[in-house]
């Protein structure tokens, strides 16, 4: 079954927080718009796939969207709570509802230089066993679908058989799926990745007395929320390469010499290893204290 949807000038792909910023940019100069979600909701990574202890890692300033500011009485790292109450409140400001097309899956976008528009075409995921495709047209795409939008599990040897009812009872999730450590007191829980999900959920569950172990894959680059705030304050008026170099030392000064505890550091900076390769340096939140007391038992595979 096909449906063809009336054209529009811009059309958008995603919810989450770039694509609501650009909708309220657009509704301020009264350009027509839609937004195809493919969840069941706006921010899904917010709302649906984070766990409850979450806070922004940087400061409220250089996180909040585009003319609606955080209010003032949110604290400097804003909670997930509040985070959501903002976004909830920033898409009523603007009117945004209305435009979003929800649990649409977009399937392909061309260009047609004859017409100059952009021609979409997604699957409409709102019938389940009917698949109905739509069709979009407008003068502009913006792609706002985020870059960690698609969880993924690597196929690691063994998973199988552990969480086999004929051989064990054990449980495997993604970090998408990760609330609180409720569940897992007393129990043993590893958790894979030393990324920013996988080092505050093991403080998590190591603050709610899960047995918990911790797989650094590859070294890493820890730094405090006070330490990320000066660095980006400091770009605006020093050499990139000096706020590494600054990071690199203030890091070892406040964590010592994390590599005694299986967390060496890269060779490069961290905040150019976030730009070259999108590798985000880790905000500690508490979990190397943890580390260091043993609280949080810590594995380096080394790559």
């Amino acid at each position: 079954m096909k449906e063809q949807a009336a054209g529009v000038e811009v059309i958008m792909v995603g919810a989450g927080t770039s694509g609501l910023a650009t909708a309220a940019c657009l509704s301020l100069q009264s350009i027509p718009y839609v937004i195809l979600e493919r969840e069941n909701c706006y921010a899904s990574i917010w709302k649906k796939y984070s766990y409850d202890r979450l806070r922004l890692h940087l400061a409220k300033q250089f996180c909040q969207l585009p003319h609606l500011p955080f209010p003032s009485s949110y604290p400097m790292f804003v909670s997930r709570a509040q985070f959501i109450e903002h976004l909830d409140h920033y898409v009523s400001h603007f009117n945004i509802g209305p435009s979003i097309r929800y649990q649409r899956s977009v399937e392909s976008a061309s260009y047609d230089e004859a017409t100059n528009m952009w021609n979409v075409k997604a699957s409409n995921l709102l019938s389940p066993g009917r698949e109905i495709e739509e069709y979009y047209s407008g003068r502009f795409l913006v792609v706002a679908s985020g870059e960690t939008t698609n969880p993924f599990t690597p196929d690691i040897r063994g998973l199988c058989s552990f969480c086999s009812s004929a051989t064990g009872t054990g449980e495997v999730i993604h970090s998408t799926q990760y609330k609180n450590g409720k569940p897992y007191g007393g129990k043993n829980v590893l958790v894979v990745g030393s990324g920013n999900s996988g080092m505050e959920i093991a403080l998590d569950l190591a603050n709610h007395a899960a047995k918990t172990s911790l797989v650094v894959r590859s070294p890493v680059h820890v730094l405090s929320r006070e330490m990320v705030y000066l660095g980006v304050v400091l770009f605006k008026y020093v050499p990139f390469g000096w706020v590494d170099t600054l990071m690199v030392m203030l890091s070892r000064l406040v964590y010592g010499d994390l590599s005694k505890y299986g967390i060496p550091k890269p060779r490069e900076g961290p905040f150019f290893m976030k730009a070259a390769y999108g590798k985000y340096p880790v905000i500690d939140a508490g979990t190397c204290e943890k580390i260091k007391s043993g609280q949080i038992q810590n594995l380096l595979l080394e790559q």
